[in-house]
């Protein structure tokens, strides 16, 4: 656009071409100077909106580092919370053998059940007349039926349906 309008220019400088010709000539080069400014100004909103936009990618790849850094530490944290677990539900799980083999099958069995069906916890302790499972009081009848068990009886809650261990801060 720019070598034409150039061309145009020179052909009328020189003068070359009857009135009408350079007239023409005129009029086409007011024409290529509007569309080569609409045409300018169009390429600064290009140039400007690529501007904005190179700037947010740049802001979006140092969040995504951010992200990835801060990713990388929480896994790391994990690991490390996971390896500390392992090896504590290794300790408490090492003495776990010899406890067993001095209850009796038949309470192992119950306990594995109750264990399996109630998400791990198949014991719980009776505590100021909560059970340590459901965390629900006992009502005045539970508590009696449960004080008036032998020592060496098996009491399970009938709420959870957990063992219920008692101690001395049951609340008998």
């Amino acid at each position: 656009m720019r070598d034409r309008a150039a061309r145009n220019q020179s052909r009328l400088d020189a003068g070359q071409g009857n009135a009408k010709d350079l007239q023409a000539l005129q009029h086409e080069l007011t024409s290529l100077a509007g569309r080569q400014s609409e045409l300018e100004e169009v390429e600064l909103e290009v140039m400007e909106r690529s501007e904005s936009l190179t700037a947010r990618v740049a802001e979006l790849e140092s969040r995504h580092t951010e992200l990835v850094a801060r990713v990388e530490a929480l896994e790391s944290e994990r690991d490390a919370a996971l390896s500390t677990l392992d090896a504590e539900a290794e300790k408490v799980g090492s003495g776990r053998a010899d406890i067993v083999a001095g209850v009796g099958e038949d309470l192992v069995a119950l306990y594995e059940k109750i264990r399996a069906s109630s998400g791990g916890m198949a014991a719980a302790e009776l505590r100021h007349r909560r059970c340590g499972g459901c965390r629900l009081e006992l009502g005045n009848v539970d508590l009696a039926r449960i004080r008036n068990a032998p020592e060496d009886e098996v009491v399970r809650c009938e709420e959870c349906r957990r063992i219920m261990i008692r101690t001395g801060e049951s609340g008998l």
